[in-house]
C-alpha cells in the first residue's frame, strides 16, 4: 500500500481516541509513554497527509467526510498533536492519574475529529464529543471542579444546540451538509447567510468566549488538577476559532469588533486577579479575541494572523500553565498573595515563565510579536481605527497583568517554606515549549512556511515601525503598573457576569420549582376538596338540599338522573365498541 494510502486509510481522531480506550488498562508509566507517541504521531500525519477530502461515509444516512486536509486543519493537527504529547508527558511528571490522562487524550482526539472533518455534521458530532470529554476531564478531579463541571456542561450545552441549529438551517438552505472544499460541496463556502450564520455566530461564540458568552472559562480552568488546566486551555477555544472560520471564511466585521472587545475585556480583568490561573483564564479569552478579530477582518493577511496566532498562542498559554501549575504543585497556594520571591528557589519555572509572558504581551523576538502583529496589522490596513485601537489597549493590559503575575509570584517578597523547582519531566516539557517560543519570534517564516493563506499577503515583522510599537506597548505596560500595583493589592474577588446568571438560575429554578409545587398542591387540595363534598352530598342528598332550600320531594328528580346517567353511560360504551 502506498504511504499516501495509509495516511489516510484511517484519520489522527481514531489513533488517539483508540489509544485513550487502552491507556486506563496498561501501567502509569507505560500509559503515558503510549499516550505521548500516539499523539506526537498526528504532528508528522499531518504534515505529510495528501491534500484533499478522504474517508467518505455515511454519517447518520447523509454523505460525510470524517478526514478533510487542507492548510487550516493542517495547521490545526501539527499544534494540537504537538502540544496533546508534550502536555502528556507534563502530566506523567505532575503525578496525574491514567484515567485522567485517558480523559484528557479523549479530549485531543475529538478536537482533531472537528478539525479535520470534511462537513458541519462530522464536526458537530466531534465538537459535542469535546464538551462531553472535557467535562469528564473536569469532573475527575472532584471537590470544587464538580459544580464548576456541570456549569460548563450547560453553558456547552447551550451552545452546541445553537451550532445544531444553525447546521439544520444551513442544510435546508443549500440541501447538504458537505464543506464547500470538498467533493459535491455547495458552490458558496461558510454557514448560509442569514439566521444560520447567527445562530452559528453565538454557538461558536460559547466555545471562543464571547463577552457575556465567557463566564465558564475562568470559572472551570483554574478547579482542576493542574495537568488537566494545560489541556483544557488548549483544545475547545481553539477549535473555536477554527469553526468561527468555517461559518464565515470571507469574514464578518461585527465579529471583528466582538474579538476587539474581547482583547480588552479579558486582559481588564486578567488584571483584577488574584487567582493564578483565574488571571491566565481570562487571558486566553483576551488573546482569542485577536484570533476572532483576525477571522472576522476581510484579508489575507488578518486570516494567517489568526491562524498563526492559533498556532503562537497554543505555545505560550500551555507553556504559562505549566510554569503556574509547578507554582501550585511545589507551594500548594492558588493565589498571589501566598506566594512570592520564587525565583531564587525555582529559576526554570521563572525562566520558562519569562519567555511564556514576554511571548503573550508581544515583545519583539518572541513569538506573539510576529502573529499579534499580523492581525494589528491588517486592522490598520483596513482603516478599522476603533478596531486597532482596541487591539493595542489589549496589548497594554497583557503587559500590565503579566508583570503583576510575574512580580508577585517570582520577584516580590520571600515565600515562607523551603520549595523545589521543576522535576525532571517538568523542565523538560517547560523548556521545549520556551524554546519554540523563541524560535518561532526570530525566524518568522518558519511560521509562514505553515499557516494558511501564507502566499497571499506580504508582512515584515522586523521593520522599525512594528518594533516601536512592541517597545511602546511593554513601556506602557510598566509604566501602568508602577502606578496600579498598589491600587491592585487592595482588589478582592471581582464578580463577572456568571454572578448575576448563576444567581438568576439558582433563584429563578427554585421560584419554577416552588411554583409549580405550590400549583401541584392547590390544585389537590382542590380536588379533594369537591370529591368530598360530593360525598356528602351523595351519602344524604335530603339534608344538603334541606341546607340550600330545597323542600320538596327530590327522590323522583334522583331517580330521573340516575335513568340518564345509565342511558348515557350506554350508549358511550356503543361507540366505543363501534370503534
Amino acid at each position: 500500500m502506498a504511504a499516501d494510502s495509509l495516511l489516510t486509510a484511517a484519520f489522527p481522531a481514531l489513533l488517539v481516541l483508540a489509544a485513550a480506550v487502552v491507556l486506563p488498562l496498561l501501567s502509569r508509566r507505560v500509559g503515558h509513554a503510549l499516550g505521548a507517541l500516539v499523539t506526537g504521531a498526528v504532528v508528522p500525519w499531518s504534515v505529510l497527509a495528501p491534500a484533499g477530502a478522504h474517508l467518505p461515509v455515511k454519517l447518520f444516512g447523509f454523505e460525510a467526510y470524517l478526514f478533510n486536509v487542507d492548510p487550516f486543519s493542517r495547521l490545526m493537527g501539527i499544534i494540537f498533536g504537538l502540544i496533546g504529547a508534550i502536555a502528556i508527558l507534563y502530566s506523567y511528571a505532575s503525578e496525574a492519574e491514567n484515567v485522567q490522562t485517558a480523559f484528557a487524550m479523549s479530549y485531543v482526539g475529538s478536537s482533531l475529529g472537528a478539525v479535520f472533518a470534511g462537513d458541519w455534521l462530522s464536526l458537530l458530532f466531534f465538537w459535542e464529543l469535546m464538551a462531553v470529554t472535557s467535562t469528564l476531564l473536569v469532573w475527575h478531579y472532584g471537590g470544587i471542579a464538580v459544580r464548576a463541571g456541570f456549569r460548563y456542561a450547560l453553558l456547552h450545552g447551550i451552545g452546541g444546540s445553537l451550532l445544531m441549529g444553525a447546521i439544520i438551517w444551513h442544510y435546508v438552505e443549500v440541501g447538504t451538509f458537505l464543506f464547500a472544499s470538498v467533493p459535491g460541496g455547495p458552490e458558496v463556502a461558510g454557514m448560509a447567510a442569514g439566521v444560520p450564520q447567527l445562530l452559528a455566530a453565538l454557538g461558536i461564540g460559547v466555545n471562543v468566549g464571547f463577552i457575556g458568552l465567557h463566564a465558564w472559562l475562568p470559572d472551570t480552568y483554574p478547579r482542576p488538577h493542574i495537568a488537566a488546566s494545560v489541556f483544557l486551555c488548549v483544545y475547545t477555544t481553539k477549535t473555536g476559532v477554527y469553526g468561527m472560520y468555517r461559518a464565515f471564511p470571507e469574514g464578518q466585521l461585527a465579529i471583528a469588533y466582538m474579538g476587539g472587545a474581547m482583547a480588552v475585556f479579558g486582559a481588564g480583568f486578567a488584571l483584577l486577579q488574584n487567582d493564578m490561573r483565574r488571571l491566565l483564564s481570562y487571558h486566553i479569552q483576551s488573546q482569542v479575541g485577536y484570533m476572532v478579530a483576525g477571522v472576522g477582518i476581510p484579508k489575507a493577511l488578518a486570516t494567517a494572523g489568526a491562524f498563526g496566532h492559533v498556532f503562537n498562542h497554543i505555545l505560550y498559554k500551555s507553556l504559562l500553565f505549566m510554569t503556574v501549575g509547578v507554582v501550585i504543585y511545589r507551594t500548594g497556594e492558588e493565589s498571589l498573595k501566598k506566594v512570592g520571591g520564587l525565583a531564587r528557589e525555582m529559576p526554570i519555572t521563572a525562566i520558562t515563565f519569562t519567555i511564556a509572558a514576554l511571548s503573550i504581551a508581544g515583545f519583539p523576538g518572541f513569538n506573539g510579536f510576529v502573529s499579534k502583529g499580523m492581525v494589528i496589522g491588517a486592522a490598520h490596513k483596513k482603516h478599522l481605527d476603533v478596531l486597532w485601537y482596541l487591539l493595542l489597549a489589549g496589548g497594554v493590559g497583557t503587559f500590565l497583568s503579566f508583570i503583576k503575575l510575574g512580580y508577585h509570584a517570582f520577584l516580590h517578597g520571600e515565600y515562607e517554606g523551603t520549595v523545589a523547582d521543576a522535576n525532571r519531566g517538568q523542565s523538560v516539557a517547560m523548556i521545549s515549549v520556551a524554546a519554540l517560543c523563541v524560535v518561532y519570534g526570530l525566524v518568522p517564516d518558519l511560521l509562514f512556511d505553515i499557516i494558511p493563506l501564507s502566499g497571499e499577503f506580504e508582512f515584515h515583522v522586523f521593520t522599525v515601525g512594528h518594533i516601536v510599537e512592541g517597545l511602546v506597548l511593554a513601556l506602557l505596560g510598566v509604566v501602568g503598573f508602577a502606578v496600579l500595583k498598589k491600587p491592585l493589592k487592595r482588589v478582592g474577588r471581582v464578580p463577572d457576569v456568571d454572578a448575576l446568571y448563576n444567581r438568576a438560575a439558582f433563584y429563578g429554578g427554585r421560584a419554577l420549582v416552588v411554583g409549580v409545587t405550590e400549583t401541584y398542591a392547590a390544585v389537590d387540595r382542590g380536588v379533594v376538596g369537591t370529591v368530598k363534598s360530593v360525598e356528602r352530598v351523595g351519602a344524604n342528598p335530603r339534608s344538603y338540599a334541606k341546607q340550600i332550600g330545597i323542600t320538596e320531594d327530590i327522590r323522583a328528580g334522583i331517580g330521573r338522573g340516575v335513568m340518564i346517567v345509565t342511558v348515557v353511560t350506554a350508549l358511550a360504551l356503543l361507540v366505543l365498541l363501534n370503534l
